[in-house]
């Protein structure tokens, strides 16, 4: 007999669309949970056609949507909106990404629900918060991205900010969302479990979740005053971090600075000096700024593994799957 999932037993019912609620639930259904989604009348979810297509339909789409339950419904119709109500009735969690104040206009909100269901979670993504100055503005992945600060750090310096080409801020927010909604649903079995116990909201704004991810560089400011910049492809304070271009015109990132140097470098390099990582410049590591022509992508992971430190070509995500295989 074959072990159940960790999740198998829970009831997640998915509301909103395209990124942040459905990745969301998304996680939920690959751990075993029910999750049922609800689509709008006449199309569905917009994810259904972004990007590429495979027989009409996102292969995105195809990501997102894996093991679960697709119902249609008409949340702007009160028999939509109760249709809803009754499936929450055995819910363990909702999971939303409306702008806040949505749900609550079509009696969907938290409190309406929970009288009947006084154990559900509710998961609540948006831009901005459920309060707050910025509450009734959309947001959106991009916007959380710039204003929790990813934007600013990321990219060359004398360059403007770039964006990962991915939507790292909706993800981000999802994940935090997730933690949070398990959380809840620890808390609600460990005080009287679904029967007799509580059920709360959890309320993840998109640029929180993505400020949360800037390790030190508020204690940085507030203590020395300095402000952590666009360092192109470099991580502050860590050598050796960059990407170093090879002999076949990929790119690969060495970890040991001294061990890396001593084994990719030149005949005409430098020894690294006997320095910590945190403290010297990429080019006091004894590392070039190019590995070419001294060695290839292919060639560098039979060296590094006699010198025991990490080093590996920068993939794409075909050559991820393929490395990892």
């Amino acid at each position: 007999m074959s072990a159940k999932k960790p999740l198998e037993g829970i009831k997640v019912i998915e509301l909103g669309q395209l990124i942040a609620g459905p990745f969301a639930g998304k996680m939920f259904a690959e751990f075993g949970a029910e999750v049922i989604k609800i689509e709008a009348p006449e199309g569905g979810d917009p994810l259904r056609q972004w990007r590429k297509l495979h027989n009409g339909t996102s292969l995105w789409w195809y990501a997102q949507a894996r093991n679960k339950k697709s119902v249609t419904v008409n949340l702007r119709l009160e028999q939509g909106q109760e249709i809803v109500r009754k499936l929450a009735r055995d819910a363990d969690i909702v999971i939303e990404n409306f702008r806040p104040g949505t749900m609550e206009k079509w009696g969907l909100g938290y409190e309406r629900l929970a009288a009947e269901n006084p154990g559900l979670i509710m998961l609540r993504l948006s831009g901005f918060g459920q309060t707050g100055p910025y509450r009734d503005q959309a947001g959106f992945g991009a916007i959380g991205e710039s204003m929790g600060g990813l934007r600013y750090i990321t990219g060359h310096p004398d360059r403007p900010p770039v964006r990962s080409n991915l939507s790292i801020g909706d993800s981000l927010a999802s994940l935090h969302g997730v933690i949070g909604a398990m959380m809840a649903l620890h808390h609600r079995n460990m005080n009287g479990g679904r029967v007799s116990g509580k059920g709360q909201v959890v309320d993840v704004a998109l640029y929180e979740a993505v400020f949360a991810m800037l390790e030190s560089t508020l204690p940085e400011f507030d203590m020395y005053g300095v402000v952590r910049e666009r360092s192109g492809s470099n991580l502050s304070g860590i050598v050796p971090s960059n990407t170093y271009l090879t002999k076949d015109g990929q790119h690969a990132r060495p970890w040991d600075a001294r061990t890396s140097a001593a084994t990719l470098r030149s005949p005409t390099t430098p020894g690294a000096p006997n320095a910590p990582r945190n403290s010297m410049p990429p080019s006091a590591a004894g590392l070039p700024s190019t590995l070419q022509p001294h060695c290839s992508a292919c060639s560098m992971k039979p060296k590094c593994q006699t010198a025991r430190f990490t080093a590996l070509p920068t993939s794409r995500a075909t050559r991820s799957i393929w490395r990892a295989k």
